[in-house]
């Protein structure tokens, strides 16, 4: 409590991890996209000074709710969720939030968008950035990563938690591209996506996702600083 009392007469930047409980192949842990969010934001909070939010370690899963493991909200309930917390911190006196995403999935994404959205009108006063693991991965290390495509627990996410938790990654995992009909939605979703990879885990490392979480945080902190100069 003192240490925030402090901490917030300097600085007024708050991330907020976001991740999910979800299937990651058979290889990773349930928590993988909160364990990759928790990290960078980390990183990106010890370049900038600012604050990081305890990780809501649930999101909204749609691809991946009937594999193994897989625990979410509903959109509503979500977006419940992301209000009370830009409330919550507005009221300790926070002013400038992003929210980082280590979960990438399409209605979790636009659902941070939309609060996002609505909470700069219901507060006058804030800044909000959006920032998406997964997209900074893609744009930062293309000449990095080897896998075309690569997204769910293919070889990034794979290589990030060898840097970050090797003792959680169990072995590997075959890679596997799904393929879903094209504007059809489905129910049995494992039918199209049986392992829960998309990507090629073989093709991770240690010293990948080293390289991997520099980048992204670097970008990360880069964001922080943009969003604390932006004025209107």
């Amino acid at each position: 409590m003192t240490q925030f009392a402090r901490a917030r007469r300097k600085k007024r930047t708050v991330i907020i991890p976001l991740g999910s409980t979800e299937e990651h192949g058979p290889h990773l842990p349930l928590d993988t996209d909160t364990i990759i969010a928790r990290e960078i934001a980390r990183r990106a909070a010890e370049d900038t000074g600012a604050l990081v939010a305890p990780a809501l370690s649930y999101g909204i899963c749609t691809s991946t709710a009937l594999h193994p493991g897989t625990v979410g909200f509903s959109p509503d309930t979500f977006r419940a969720l992301l209000r009370d917390l830009i409330r919550g911190f507005h009221a300790q006196g926070m002013r400038f939030f992003v929210l980082l995403t280590g979960h990438a999935g399409g209605l979790h994404v636009n659902a941070m968008r939309e609060v996002g959205e609505e909470m700069l009108f219901a507060l006058p006063d804030i800044r909000v950035a959006l920032l998406s693991a997964y997209d900074l991965m893609k744009s930062e290390t293309s000449d990095l990563v080897e896998t075309k495509g690569d997204s769910h627990a293919g070889e990034m996410e794979t290589s990030c938690l060898l840097a970050i938790a090797p003792g959680l990654v169990t072995g590997t995992a075959k890679k596997e591209y799904p393929t879903f009909p094209k504007a059809i939605l489905v129910r049995k979703k494992m039918r199209y996506w049986k392992s829960g990879v998309w990507g090629d885990p073989a093709k991770a490392s240690a010293a990948k996702g080293r390289e991997i979480l520099e980048r992204v945080s670097s970008r990360a902190a880069e964001t922080v600083r943009d969003l604390e100069r932006f004025r209107e």
